[in-house]
């Protein structure tokens, strides 16, 4: 039988506050510690080496503090909470060479198990705010937000979208054309004059190539630069137009942001702080990016036709933006078409049923601009 040096440490019990001075023997062939006093149960104990751990938790670096691991335990139920203080150099030295565990960190049996199951219950239940509570959470305040609350978030939104699409402050991407604005002023007056809205518009016209145009909550429009250079009449725009004002009225770009801001949104619009800038640029992103149902998106599109009907302006201009969609679909160049035309109903469906529309239209109406209005409509983001 292989020993070695026997020396003192002192042991705790960790359950009745006994502390002994026990002697500690190694014995090499049995490959255990022996800890040997008078007051221990059949005056010792037998720790295998390989059960045994040193506590890392400790500030003195001229001692080990030794543990055993708990199932280990074979003479005493309180092994997994007793300690054992070595403070003598050469036994410390033997024990880290010869207990070949003495550092590993425990994982008491089932906790794995555990963790695997709290993780699916978190991930479920963070799945559930995401897709269940939090747009029925949606749906409903979007229709109790005061409107002069809802009209500044959307201001915000507005200012976010400059910002994420490279302005430099807010209004820096804002066309002022003076000509270009009234021929702006003028489209709109016409299309909403015999609408019964809600909301007081904000229409603006961002200086970007990108063909598109987004609704922001509280009755905030604004139209890109190149959907402009796209359309081929006033007509066309001014259904682009009356589509987003469908989404304002109906409150669906209000439903979409607050899904998109999260519960820190919700919790933003109620209670009236939208300074963060960093959450404006990121909700302002998706609002581009909206995709509404295609129930909302037919929706606004009968919206659509009935203010270019009541306006007396041909709803084959709806048409033949649609019709343009389409081609832009299926060219190469369709691929970086933005989310916010890529995910609406199929164009070649909506410009068939909006064709239809004009054709019952009959012959009373007239385009929505002048041609010099048109013109200068063209002209809004030239100084």
């Amino acid at each position: 039988m292989a020993h070695h040096t026997l020396t003192r440490a002192r042991f705790f019990d960790g359950e009745q506050g006994l502390r002994l001075d026990v002697d500690l023997q190694v014995d090499t062939a049995a490959e255990t510690l022996r800890l040997t006093h008078p007051d221990l149960p059949m005056g010792s104990q037998y720790w295998p080496l390989w059960a045994i751990r040193a506590l890392s938790d400790h500030a003195r670096e001229d001692q080990m503090i030794l543990t055993r691991k708990a199932d280990a335990s074979l003479d005493s139920s309180l092994i997994m909470t007793a300690r054992l203080t070595v403070d003598e150099p050469e036994m410390m030295s033997i024990l880290t060479r010869l207990c070949p565990d003495l550092t590993k960190k425990d994982v008491a049996r089932g906790t794995y198990r555990k963790v695997l199951t709290w993780t699916g219950g978190a991930v479920a239940a963070l799945a559930l705010m995401i897709f269940v509570i939090l747009p029925r959470m949606a749906d409903t305040l979007a229709g109790y937000i005061p409107i002069e609350r809802e009209v500044a978030w959307g201001r915000t939104v507005v200012g976010g979208m400059e910002r994420f699409l490279g302005g430099t402050g807010a209004g820096s991407l804002v066309c002022r054309n003076e000509e270009g604005v009234k021929a702006l002023t003028a489209m709109t007056d016409r299309l909403t004059e015999r609408a019964d809205l809600q909301y007081d518009l904000s229409i603006a016209v961002f200086d970007h190539p990108m063909i598109n145009a987004f609704a922001a909550p509280g009755g905030h429009v604004v139209l890109m630069r190149g959907l402009i250079e796209k359309a081929d009449s006033p007509d066309e725009v001014a259904a682009v137009l009356g589509h987003e004002i469908g989404h304002v009225e109906s409150r669906d770009v209000t439903r979409n942001a607050l899904r998109s801001a999260g519960s820190a949104g919700l919790l933003s619009l109620v209670l009236g702080d939208f300074a963060g800038g960093g959450a404006a640029v990121l909700i302002a992103e998706w609002t581009l990016n909206a995709s509404y149902t295609r129930e909302a998106e037919a929706a606004a599109d009968v919206f659509a036709l009935e203010m270019l009907d009541a306006s007396g302006t041909d709803a084959g201009g709806m048409a033949d933006f649609f019709d343009k969609i389409a081609e832009l679909q299926a060219s190469d160049s369709g691929r970086a078409m933005p989310q916010f035309l890529a995910t609406h109903p199929d164009s070649h469906a909506r410009a068939h049923a909006a064709r239809n529309f004009a054709a019952a239209q009959g012959y009373g109406t007239t385009p929505i601009l002048s041609a010099r209005e048109w013109e200068a409509f063209r002209d809004i983001c030239k100084d």
